[in-house]
């Protein structure tokens, strides 16, 4: 492992929460585990960048904001996707109306595997006691992109969560984690004026989004508006490839065929080929500079609103995990 000589090791998450000239833990671990690592370091005074899902519901992550809160200290979700220059680019087009009011956006994030045998039952995907399946680990990203350009899109005061909540759940039968997802909500207002937009969110650990690698299947996430619709590549967690297509019939001939193409295509690369981790890093060295206690990029409520609907998710299909990782205890003894 390349890491700077001043890199210093801990013989506990304990020692490390209670170093004294450590300012930000960056909390990586499964998300069975994200609350009870969390509240340690926001106990011990730590501002904290903690991995997706934020904790496993809704709950502990209102509990984690209110511990924040009370302490004064920067918390926020670390959706590194949310802080790239690709989707601050297309948020910032949606917000301008450059493709109309916004009705509907598609996402999926889903991967072709041989579960049974490469997951088998103790993979962290599919172990039910580190909050397995795809819903907490793979859905995520596709709720992003339904929230992220149907939610935070529209001014911090018109933001309501979605009204209707309905989804389907196939679970893997050697362990119950959820292996298949699909998730349909629909939101009382849309971007640029819509009176609603309905959001489609997909997952799945069976079948590919892109399955040749090549993008031959067509983009991952569209987002379509009554201008046109921007489309972006797979993968949804780490895009570089998007789109605009217009619409050639709003448009008019002469706009259409003059200084504006009717495709657009854009490609964003990571600089000096970084994986794209230091987006989130800046803004949370920024927060804590700055003395802010979250980010206008994925803010406390808007974390909350997407737990819940991940709750209700899991509630209409039945999807509960060992109570040792639903508590709002802790700490939990021998944990």
């Amino acid at each position: 492992m390349k890491c700077p000589s001043s890199a210093k090791p801990y013989g506990s998450y304990g020692d490390l929460a209670a170093d004294p000239n450590v300012d930000v833990i960056y909390v990586a671990t499964p998300h069975s585990h994200h609350y009870q690592n969390v509240m340690l370091c926001l106990e011990h005074g730590k501002h904290v960048l903690c991995e997706k899902s934020f904790t496993v519901n809704a709950p502990q992550t209102e509990k984690l904001v209110e511990v924040a809160k009370e302490k004064g200290l920067f918390l926020m979700e670390a959706v590194w996707t949310r802080h790239f220059p690709l989707s601050i680019q297309i948020r910032g087009l949606i917000e301008k109306g450059e493709i109309g009011s916004v009705y509907r956006t598609f996402a999926d994030l889903s991967m072709a595997k041989d579960v049974e045998g490469e997951f088998g039952t103790e993979h962290r995907l599919v172990k039910m006691d580190l909050a397995g399946g795809a819903l907490l680990d793979l859905g995520i990203y596709s709720l992003t992109w339904l929230f992220q350009t149907l939610y935070h899109t529209l001014p911090a005061s018109d933001r309501k969560p979605p009204t209707s909540v309905q989804s389907l759940i196939s679970k893997y039968p050697k362990t119950g984690a959820d292996e298949t997802t699909s998730i349909l909500l629909s939101f009382p207002s849309g971007p640029a004026g819509a009176p609603y937009a309905q959001g489609i969110a997909t997952t799945t650990i069976r079948v590919a989004t892109d399955p040749d690698t090549r993008g031959s299947a067509g983009p991952a996430i569209r987002i379509q508006g009554t201008k046109g619709e921007i489309q972006v590549d797979h993968p949804a967690y780490r895009p570089t490839k998007w789109r605009i297509v217009r619409n050639e019939s709003v448009m008019g001939e002469d706009q259409g065929r003059g200084t504006r193409p009717l495709v657009e295509e854009h490609v964003v690369k990571m600089p000096g080929g970084g994986m794209g981790f230091m987006y989130e890093a800046d803004e949370t060295a920024r927060c804590v500079r700055d003395g802010k206690g979250e980010s206008a990029t994925l803010g406390w409520e808007e974390s909350c609103v997407i737990m819940r609907v991940m709750d209700e998710v899991r509630k209409q299909n039945g999807l509960v995990y060992p109570e040792k990782l639903e508590t709002l205890e802790y700490p939990i003894p021998h944990w």
